[in-house]
This record gives structure tokens, C-alpha cells and sequence, in this order.
């Protein structure tokens, strides 16, 4: 039997009568089909947040504002005509309004803005602008499932590891400690809504790294196997973020293992990902690798290199005055090389000046095996559109020469150098020497988790070094992944775009102090003390214009251009009124490729074109509107995406018809509010 070692079978195969066994072996097969191995976990209530700016109206779910009760209760009236007391459902009865904040919970719908808080161009016009929003990430993300659904080459976070320490996380404005026992599940159910929503934003060849520590690491690989697929797992890297040191050394003295590494989980969106070019990383090694002991002459013959280099007059005085030679006088060799090189500078001058003569012998190709080579001599062959150096060693054996300057590259260490290198597995050492420089990085004090840009640049250059790709951040943070992509571009001219995405949160012990303070989300200090207002949003600005906030001067800057902007929830009757443009604006403006112009305001023409997109604001001004968009259509750069506003389905299949083929169009504001992940009709023609 197919399943002879499984209980269930060995049962079956006991049931004398055919045709019962017949029908409970297929009523097993069909359990067996519909049966999930992988991860189990309780699926908790929806998260809510909360709306400190977002008006009250009859309707609304509100809480108070001093946090002094965890009940919710419905507005359902105002006490008189000045709106200032709120008659709320249940035993709610009547509040001041100034007292109360709205609740939002995850699975109502919503209707997402963005209002722009500042914008940095330092960069030529036409370069891409790098955009941040502060804002809740799972709303930001059903934003972005509108504007950038299959578009995003590279999502790069670093999630709350749920260690239940100091770094705590939030699930419904309440801080996750170790001893709650749904510890974990209300982790996976957080992460689980939001990675969904990743998935949909990836391109078919686009790639997910995820940070993590051990507390989560092998749940959460489950549920990526769920939400992405077993079959596009690509990889789980082991950082080496510490070493044992310090405060560590104790601990390591008392026989406790202590930890040096952190994870990096590779998830592919499908195998289109193999289609990308992937740049392999280097390594340098310091010690000298015994195996490069050839020397390759120009007459075609080998030689020993140890001899050729002992024969350099001035390598030859270092080999004597640093005593590498034994009793009778005669080179050590192999033996002392590494001490030879560390120093010698004529030593390492000889080696840098003969990279194509100082080889190691290697298996040669399938595809060579039939070629005849020299015994103790070298050829080179053309093979599978490569040349490769051949040679047959005395006992017949037919080997490869691998010439040492294949080898010898600039290594992307902490401290990149030229020499030796081996490419990088899925061990990446040495970021620990990251880790104690990175309170310098972007000019702000924050060590709380903080990635290192070198950390997110080598990946992201790894997974597709495209100087066009779009890279995703939706645990924002202190916004490494920004300074990462800006860094890229300037040292290559590339014209990568960043989306970050990061909120305001207040870590818990600065929390816990405001409120004995009687400080509330919503208030001003309590703002300016959040991380995208104390971290994310200095140091960007620090990034791109070279100075701090106190003015003081942290580099020359970079030729980026950057916008920030905050999350906003919107009125869907004012949205329908077209009284809510102005929010709705950079979210077309960023489905456009957030290049260029934006279109802010509705113009009296009744349409507006730019180089990324179109607006089409009144079904009377579609004739010019249309040639417009034929002209440019017929250039190099057509727009990306056209807008046209209109309740009429007939009005907009009227414009459609006229407008060039192969451009999306979008029609608003009606499908915009009849769904709250804002994914409405229309696409290419």
C-alpha cells in the first residue's frame, strides 16, 4: 500500500467488507487532501488604532482620549448644536468630545489619504522622489495595494522580534510582554494580515527579506511558507550582528552559549526571481590559500611560484631579514606566507604584480574533457563562450588553471579591500563591526534595533542590483532602508525609489513616563517624543541635505529628493464631493511612479498631464485632454496612468474609447469608496 507504515492504512486494510473499505479509503484520501501540515495558530481579534486628529460624527467607535477606560462605545448624537458633548450608546451616556479619540478597527473600511509634511528636492527634477509616510502600516499597505500592486522589486523589514523585553511591541495600544501567553499567536496574527498584503505588492521576479531573531524565526517561516508557498523559499541568512565581548564575556565564562547572530529570511514571490541577475558578495580572506603553487610561464610551461618569488631580489631580502628560511639558508615557502605578506611590502608588491601568472590547479569543465593538454604546461581553450586554462598533471590527470587574479577583487567588508575573496553563503560575518559604529549612521541617537545600511545596500544588491528598482520598507523605523536606497543610487547614478513606510510610536518607557504626566497619543508632546517625528524624520532630512536638525554639519549631502507624508483617513461623502482631492493627489501622483509634477489642485482647463500621468477632472474637457495624451503618447515617454473622475460608467467608457491604447486608466471616486483596499476597475487597454 501507498501508506503501509500509517496507522489509518493498517486499520483499513483489516475491514473485510470491499465495499466499506472502498469508501473509507476514499473518505481518507479526501482528509488527507484537505489537511494542512505547517503552522496552527489562534487568529486573534482584529487590531484597531486610534484616530487622535480624526474628527467625531455620529457613527464613529470612540474611546478616551486619557486612556482611563478600555471600553468603545458608538456616537450616536450630539448633547446640543455647538457638537462640543458626545451622547454615546450603552452606558456610555455623555462625554466631552475634546475627551474622546476615535477607534478604528482593522476590517472597517477606510478611506486613506496622504498630506504631505515635508518635501526635500536636492536632487535633479526628474529624478525619482523617495517617499516615507507615517501612518499605521497595515492601512499604508491597503494604500499601496492600489498604487503598487505587482510593482515593488525589493521589500526589505525589520519587524518587533517578540522578545517581550524592553522592545516590546504594540497589538491594540497595549504592549506585548513575555508572560502574555498568546504571546506568539498575536505576533503571527499581526504579521500574517500585513504579509498578505506584501505578497500582492511584489512583482512576479520580486523578492521579500525579512530580520528576525530566534525568538520567531522558525514560526515565521512557517508562515511564510503559507502566505508565499513552500516552493519559494530562497534562503535563511545568518548575520553576524555581535561578537563574544563585553558584557557577553561573563556569560560566555560560565559555559552559557551566548548570541552572536540575527536572520535574514529569503522568500522569492515566484520563480520569475531566478530570472534576475544576482550580484554574488564577497568575502576577503587574509590567509593565503597553499593551492595557488603554480607559476604559468609564457612559453606555455608550469613552475613552482615559491621559486619565482624567492627569485625577486628585493622579496628575497625580506625572506632573509625577517628569517623565513630554515638551517641550510633555503625559503620556507608555503609554510610562512601569511607571515611573509603581513610583512613584507615587496611581497605583496610581486603577488599584486603577477595575478595572471600565480594559479591553482581545479576540476576542468565537462565540455573540455576531450582536449588535449600539455603535461606540466598550460593552454587556453575557448569553451561554452568562456576561456579556460588547461593543463595535465604527470599522472595523466587533465586539470583546470585557476589563475589568481579571478580571485582577487574588492571585498565588501566592513572595510572593503583588494585582495583574496571567497563569494559569501548564507553566512554573513562581520557586521558586528556595523553594529558598534551605527549611533553615527543618518546623524541621530537611536540604538534601538537599528539596522545597518551596509546590511540592507548588500542585500538589496544581491537580490537585483536594477539602478531602477522599487524597494519597500513597511517597518519604517529609523528609516535605514531610505538612507540605504539614497546611498546606492549616489554611488552608481542610479535611480532607485524608496517607499518607507513607519509610524510614531513611543517606546514604552518614555509611554509610561508621559502618562503619569497626563500626555496622550494625540498631544503634542507625546508626538514630538515618537520615532518618526524624534528619529526617522531628522535623519532623513540629515541624509539628504548634510545638516542636523541643530544645524551643525553631518556630510555634503545627496542629490535626492524626498517626500514625507502623513497617513489620513478621509470623509467618504467629502471624497465623493471631490472636496477631499488635495489627499487623494500624492496617492495618483505615487501610482504615477512619484516622478515629477504632482497635480494638487483641480485646474480650470477641467484636465492636467504630466510626464508620469493624467487627470481628467471634467468629461467636457475630454477632447483636449485626449490629444494631449496622444501627443505625448507618441513619444518616448508616455504617461504611466490616466485618472478620470466621473460617477457616469458611461462617461468614463466615452473617454476611454478615445484615449491611446495600452495606458491604464482609473476611473474615481466611485469605486474608490466602494471598497476600502481602494482596488477599483480599469487597467491597460
Amino acid at each position: 500500500m501507498d501508506h503501509e507504515t500509517n496507522v489509518l492504512d493498517q486499520l483499513l486494510s483489516r475491514v473485510t467488507d470491499e465495499t466499506l473499505r472502498s469508501r473509507l479509503a476514499r473518505e481518507i484520501e479526501l482528509l488527507r487532501g484537505s489537511r494542512r501540515f505547517g503552522l496552527v495558530f489562534d487568529r486573534h481579534l482584529p487590531e484597531s488604532v486610534k484616530l487622535t486628529d480624526h474628527p467625531i460624527r455620529k457613527g464613529v467607535k470612540v474611546a478616551l482620549r486619557d486612556e482611563s477606560s478600555a471600553l468603545t462605545w458608538r456616537v450616536v448624537g450630539f448633547a446640543d448644536m455647538t457638537r462640543t458633548v458626545a451622547v454615546l450608546d450603552g452606558d456610555g451616556g455623555e462625554q466631552a468630545v475634546a475627551d474622546l479619540v476615535v477607534v478604528r478597527e482593522f476590517g472597517e473600511p477606510i478611506y486613506p489619504g496622504l498630506q504631505s509634511i515635508e518635501r526635500i528636492q536636492n536632487g535633479p527634477a526628474d529624478a525619482p522622489w523617495h517617499t516615507v509616510i507615517n501612518g499605521e502600516n497595515f492601512h499604508v499597505l491597503q494604500a499601496l495595494r492600489w498604487t503598487h500592486r505587482g510593482a515593488v522589486d525589493i521589500i526589505y523589514i525589520d519587524p518587533p522580534y517578540n522578545t517581550g523585553g524592553k522592545t516590546s511591541w504594540l497589538y491594540n495600544d497595549r504592549f506585548v510582554d513575555r508572560a502574555d501567553r498568546a504571546k506568539s499567536s498575536k505576533w503571527l496574527s499581526f504579521m500574517e494580515r500585513r504579509l498578505k498584503i506584501a505578497r500582492d505588492l511584489l512583482k512576479p521576479s520580486g523578492v521579500i527579506f525579512i530580520s528576525i531573531g530566534d525568538d520567531e524565526q522558525h514560526r515565521l517561516r512557517m508562515l511564510m511558507d503559507q502566505v508565499f508557498g513552500v516552493e519559494n523559499f530562497v534562503n535563511l541568512l545568518a548575520i553576524e550582528m555581535s561578537t563574544t565581548s563585553g558584557p557577553k564575556t561573563t556569560n560566555a565564562q560560565d559555559g552559557i552559549i551566548v548570541k552572536n547572530i540575527e536572520f535574514v529570511l529569503v522568500y522569492q514571490r515566484s520563480d520569475a526571481f531566478d530570472q534576475i541577475t544576482h550580484t554574488p558578495l564577497l568575502d576577503g580572506v587574509a590567509e593565503w590559500d597553499s593551492h595557488y603553487s603554480m607559476w604559468l610561464n609564457e612559453d606555455g610551461t608550469i613552475t613552482k611560484f615559491v621559486d619565482e618569488l624567492a627569485a625577486d631580489p628585493a622579496v628575497a631580502a625580506d625572506i632573509k631579514k625577517f628569517g623565513f628560511v630554515n638551517s641550510r639558508g633555503e625559503f620556507l615557502g608555503m609554510r610562512c606566507m601569511d607571515k611573509l605578506l603581513t610583512v613584507s611590502d615587496a611581497a605583496n608588491k610581486f603577488v599584486l604584480s603577477h595575478l595572471d601568472q600565480i594559479a591553482r590547479p581545479d576540476s576542468p569543465p565537462v565540455s573540455c574533457k576531450d582536449i588535449d593538454a600539455p603535461v606540466q604546461g598550460w593552454i587556453d581553450v575557448e569553451a561554452d563562450h568562456r576561456t579556460y586554462t588547461l593543463t595535465r598533471l604527470s599522472t595523466g590527470t587533465l586539470n583546470q588553471v585557476y589563475r589568481l587574479s579571478r580571485n582577487y577583487r574588492t571585498s565588501d567588508d566592513y572595510r572593503p579591500r583588494y585582495g583574496r575573496t571567497v563569494i559569501r553563503g548564507d553566512l554573513w560575518k562581520g557586521f558586528h563591526s556595523d553594529m558598534g559604529n551605527i549611533a553615527k549612521e543618518g546623524g541621530v541617537n537611536f540604538n534601538n534595533g537599528k539596522k545597518p545600511v551596509r546590511l540592507i545596500k548588500q542585500l538589496i544588491r544581491w537580490a537585483n542590483n536594477s539602478p531602477n528598482a522599487v524597494v519597500l520598507d513597511f517597518f519604517g523605523g529609523s528609516g535605514s532602508t531610505t538612507h540605504a536606497v539614497m546611498d546606492m543610487n549616489a554611488e552608481d547614478d542610479g535611480r532607485r525609489q524608496s517607499i518607507l513606510v513607519t509610524n510614531n510610536e513611543v517606546g514604552i518607557d518614555v509611554a509610561n513616563s508621559l502618562r503619569k504626566k497626563g500626555i496622550y497619543p494625540g498631544d503634542a508632546e507625546w508626538e514630538s517624543k515618537g520615532v518618526f517625528e524624534n528619529v526617522c524624520r531628522p535623519r532623513i532630512s540629515t541624509v539628504v541635505t548634510g545638516a542636523r536638525p541643530d544645524g551643525s554639519k553631518y556630510s555634503d549631502g545627496l542629490a535626492a529628493n524626498v517626500e514625507m507624508f502623513r497617513l489620513t483617513y478621509l470623509d467618504p461623502g467629502r471624497v465623493r464631493r471631490g472636496s477631499e482631492y488635495g489627499l487623494v493627489a500624492p496617492l495618483m501622483w505615487m501610482e504615477g511612479g512619484a516622478r515629477g509634477e504632482r497635480v494638487d489642485e483641480v485646474p480650470d482647463d477641467g484636465w492636467a498631464l504630466t510626464e508620469s500621468y493624467g487627470v481628467l477632472f471634467s468629461i467636457d474637457a475630454l477632447t483636449p485632454f485626449a490629444n494631449a495624451v496622444a501627443k505625448a503618447a507618441a513619444g518616448e515617454a508616455p504617461p504611466q496612468v490616466l485618472f478620470i473622475i466621473t460617477d457616469s460608467p458611461t462617461e468614463y467608457q466615452t473617454a476611454v474609447e478615445r484615449l491611446p491604447t495600452g495606458i491604464e486608466t482609473v476611473r474615481l471616486y466611485d469605486e474608490y469608496l466602494s471598497n476600502y483596499t481602494i482596488n477599483i476597475p480599469g487597467g491597460a487597454r
